[in-house]
Order: structure tokens, then sequence, then C-alpha cells
């Protein structure tokens, strides 16, 4: 049936381009492209640089040996900068799909509306610096 398909689609039976594009529903990604809505896949991947940052303080806060005063001050650090990094990858999330909604409407706003998304970003990276900053 593919090859079929793909012989009729290479010939330039456009029935049979049709047929392809519903088939593998790459219609769908031609008229996002012809519209310009790509600009928003990297302001819908923002809120997943949390997940990066978190995995930075988990090997920062990672010791050969630990000495039992130190065990519960680490924890604290870590599950802090992980609820923080939660925390702000939810609002972020938030701001990102609050501004695809008005870039969308509206074009020329879109780099006024991702500045909420940055300001967030930049609580996180607070939470990445402390995260960082413990001593050995």
């Amino acid at each position: 049936m593919v090859r079929v398909i793909l012989y009729r689609w290479l010939r330039g039976d456009r029935q049979c381009h049709r047929l392809y594009h519903r088939r593998t529903g790459s219609h769908w990604c031609h008229d996002q492209l012809k519209g310009g809505y790509g600009r928003f896949v990297g302001l819908s991947a923002l809120p997943s640089s949390m997940s990066i940052y978190g995995i930075v303080v988990m090997f920062a806060l990672n010791r050969p040996t630990i000495a039992p005063e130190a065990a519960g001050g680490l924890f604290g650090i870590g599950l802090g900068a992980g609820l923080g990094f939660l925390l702000t990858a939810v609002y972020q999330g938030l701001a990102c799909a609050s501004a695809i909604a008005a870039a969308k409407d509206k074009a020329e706003i879109f780099g006024l509306a991702l500045a909420p998304a940055a300001i967030v970003e930049g609580f996180a990276v607070f939470a990445l610096v402390l995260g960082q900053g413990i001593p050995q």
C-alpha cells in the first residue's frame, strides 16, 4: 500500500498526495509551518530547562563520602532547589502558554510576550546558583 501511494505521489497524482497527507498527518505540520507557528516550538519547550537545572544540581550535590552532619543540609538544599525548579517550571509554562496565545492573535508582540517567561527563568537560575554554591 505504501509503495503504491509513494509511487503515485512521486508521479504527481494529486489525489494520492492528499491521501498520503491524511494517512501520515503531515498536512497539520505543513499548515503550521505555512502559518508561521513554528516559532512557538522553542517557547513551548522553555520550561523543560528546569529539568536540566535539576540534573546539574544533583551532580553538584553528589559526593563520594558525606559526613552525617552534612547529610541533612545537602538534603535540604536539594529538596529546596527541586521544589523551586518545580514551581518555576509550572509558572513558566503558564507564562509561555499565555505568550503563545497572545502572540498568535497579534504577531508583533512576540518579544514582549516572551519577557515574563524569561523573568521566571531568572528565578530558576537563582535556585541553580544556590544549589551550586555549596562548599565541599
